[in-house]
Parts: structure tokens; C-alpha cells; sequence
């Protein structure tokens, strides 16, 4: 399985954040990994791109991450969903991220961050590697789309070196049936228009303290949350609309497959635009 961040205790300036959990570091899932697809085209990593981009081609519009802590699954599924969309795209692993600088990230327009550990991420990620990639988002323009644990690491851990793309340093908790001991499932999200899709969760967060609302759990907390950090433009999911078929075994789902990856393809492009979608 893929992971999508961690089950923890966390002590916040002065207080006790999900008390009742172990006051350690336990892996969680977030999705499946055994479904796979073929692409339409294998993308070129961030070097073979550089050494295209030198030759006279155009940068790749999306830089998607899928280094130490990223679950395959979560990769597969998201590279079809940038294949239906028919996106260019490049591929960077952890050392290959390390190795770029702030000027090479700003050069795509968005950069994604699939399901997986973000504890794991950062951990193979160098500091300044972060601060890179935070000042290419801040600074720079370049927008960022994170699902899962790609909506974790865009936060402020106060324990690991994330992102921290929210201004006042937030810490996305989990949704709340974590706590009730249910780590996957079929959950409601409805919009501000009264759309309500059934979308796969596993582990996600939830977005409280950050953003325009896209879409809420069914205990009202944000589910799917966008807004500017400096002159970038984020979205973050805690669900996986990318999901494919393989994902929902045992869960019983009122949307189709078909629904939710269509609403992956319109979080895809409205990160990649920076375009805002109807919101509470």
C-alpha cells in the first residue's frame, strides 16, 4: 500500500494536538499500489527535460514528484490522469529534486504531490531543497496541487521540514474518522453548489485553518481547500479523486470511477491555471 502520512501526537507550542495517540511516528496507508496502467508516453525525467529544454524544446507544463515516500499507485494514477489531460509533464525523484535549483523549479507551471508519506518525503528531501521548492511556490508563481500526503507536507509539521505554505504555520490535522479507527473508506464530499461526490480516503487531512473551502467532509470540516500562498496558487485534496477502480474494493461507492477521476482532471487544471472553483 501507499502511505499517506502518519498517526501522531503533536505537541503544539503548548498544547496537546489528537490526544489519546501514542506519542511516536506510525506509518499509515493511502491507497492501493497494485493497480498499474500504461502511459501514453513514458514522461523524461528533470534532466532528460533540461537537456530538451537546451535543445530549443518547451519546459513541461506539470513537474510531478515521485521520489522516497511517494506510493507507486499514487504515481500510476496520477500520471493517467495528466495523460487523459493530455499534459506534458516531467518526472523527479528525491535526489533528482535535490538537485535542482529555485530558477529550474520556477521554470513549470505546477508541480504536483502524489499520495504517500510526507513524513518519508521530507526526510529524503534536503533543507534547502525545501526552501527551494517553498520559494519557487512563494516567490516565484509556480503553483502547487497536493493530494493526501501531498496535502500534509504543503503545511507546517513543527516536528518535520514541510513546505509550510500557510502563512500562520498550520498543521493540517487528520479527518476525523482517524480517530474513530476507520483508515479507508468511501466519504462524501460535497461543494458549495450542493454536488456531493463519493470520493476514496485514506488517512487524508483535513484543511481547517487554511484556504477557501472546495469541497467538505461530511462533518463539515474542509475536505479540498485552494488559495494563494505569496504569488502561487494551491489547491489540496485529502481525497483521492485520481482513484482508480482496483482502490474501492470492499467499499461501496454511489459515484463512478469515471465522476471522480473527471474531478481529478478539473483539480489538475485549475492548479494548473491557478483558477479558483466554486467555493463556500
Amino acid at each position: 500500500m501507499h502511505f499517506c502520512l502518519t498517526r501522531l501526537v503533536r505537541v503544539s507550542r503548548s498544547f496537546i494536538v489528537a490526544a489519546g495517540l501514542l506519542a511516536v511516528i506510525i506509518s499509515t496507508g493511502c491507497g492501493s499500489s497494485n493497480w498499474s496502467a500504461s502511459q501514453r508516453q513514458t514522461p523524461p525525467s528533470v534532466a532528460q527535460a533540461a537537456v530538451a529544454v537546451a535543445a530549443g524544446a518547451s519546459t513541461p507544463q506539470v513537474l510531478l514528484f515521485v521520489g522516497s515516500g511517494t506510493s507507486s499507485g499514487a504515481v500510476t494514477a496520477t500520471k493517467t490522469i495528466l495523460g487523459n489531460l493530455k499534459l506534458t509533464y516531467a518526472t523527479a525523484t528525491s535526489s533528482q529534486l535535490n538537485g535542482m535549483s529555485e530558477s529550474a523549479m520556477k521554470a513549470y507551471k505546477l508541480f504536483l504531490m502524489p499520495g504517500g508519506n510526507a513524513i518519508t518525503i521530507s526526510q529524503n528531501l534536503k533543507s534547502a531543497t525545501i526552501t527551494n521548492l517553498h520559494n519557487a511556490i512563494v516567490n516565484d508563481g509556480l503553483n502547487y496541487l497536493g493530494i493526501c500526503a501531498g496535502g500534509f507536507f504543503a503545511g507546517n509539521s513543527g516536528i518535520y521540514n514541510y513546505l509550510d505554505l500557510t502563512p500562520t504555520g498550520v498543521w493540517f490535522n487528520y479527518y476525523a474518522d482517524e480517530f474513530k479507527g476507520i483508515y479507508k473508506e468511501a466519504v462524501e464530499v460535497k461543494d458549495s453548489t450542493g454536488t456531493q461526490l463519493d470520493q476514496y480516503w485514506e488517512n487524508g487531512p483535513q484543511f481547517t485553518g487554511w484556504g477557501k473551502i472546495v469541497g467538505k467532509y461530511p462533518d463539515g470540516t474542509p475536505a479540498i481547500v485552494e488559495g494563494n500562498s505569496g504569488k502561487g496558487w494551491v489547491i489540496l485534496s485529502g481525497v483521492h479523486p485520481e482513484a482508480p477502480a482496483s482502490w474501492r474494493t470492499g467499499m461501496t461507492f454511489t459515484t463512478s470511477v469515471a465522476v471522480d477521476n473527471a474531478y481529478a482532471e478539473t483539480l489538475v487544471t485549475a492548479a494548473l491555471n491557478g483558477t479558483s472553483l466554486p467555493h463556500y
